[in-house]
């Protein structure tokens, strides 16, 4: 831990990504990890039924991330995210295999979309902020010679990104123009987050 962040709260991420640990680690901060324990699937399910917004959807399951794990943890601060890819009026999620992420590439190519990318804070049993950040991203209109490449050379990380690609990597080729914070785009709005933490005292102004 750096003088930029104070001793107290501790920082925990509700959150398995490794992207997301990546991206605060980065920044500079000290946090630990845990999982949380949310049917992520059965609540988008409940959210979509019940006709609620993509942005509320998102929001919800960031917070019932964080609260999942802010119960065992009630002096830490806890982080939780979520994201939503939303193409017309659909919700992908992230593809089961290499014949779901191929499909998805080809439902989204020459097509904008935006990545509805909630994060929500809670800290003693209540949440304390949240913020939702849309960046807009459109893919160009490739070849099936092209997804064919593109799954072979991604193949190992098709099923750990909704649409199934990666901006930071190879997935950058599918696009003509991505308009969005970039950390937003991999799963965690930064820059706010991190406007919080400082008027939170969690870091130095």
């Amino acid at each position: 831990m750096t003088r930029l962040q104070a001793e107290a709260p501790a920082l925990i991420l509700a959150s398995g990504s490794a992207t997301r640990l990546a991206l605060l680690r980065a920044a500079g901060l000290a946090c630990t990890v845990r999982v949380p324990g949310v049917d992520e699937a059965s609540v988008k399910q409940a959210a979509r039924a019940e006709g609620a917004a993509p942005d509320d959807a998102a929001v919800l399951l960031a917070d019932l991330k964080a609260a999942s794990v802010a119960r065992s943890a009630p002096d830490a601060l806890v982080i939780g995210a979520d994201q939503i890819l939303v193409c017309g009026e659909e919700w992908f999620d992230k593809p089961r295999d290499r014949t779901a992420a191929g499909e998805q590439l080809r439902a989204l190519r020459g097509r904008p979309h935006r990545l509805v990318t909630a994060v929500v804070c809670r800290r003693g049993g209540g949440r304390v902020w949240q913020h939702v950040e849309t960046p807009r991203l459109v893919m160009r209109a490739f070849s099936d010679a092209f997804v064919d490449a593109y799954l072979d050379a991604e193949e190992d990380s098709l099923t750990t990104t909704v649409g199934g690609y990666r901006v930071e990597g190879l997935g950058v080729q599918l696009f003509v123009s991505i308009d969005g914070e970039h950390a937003a785009i991999l799963g965690l709005p930064l820059l706010p987050l991190l406007d919080f933490l400082r008027q939170h005292g969690v870091l130095t102004e």
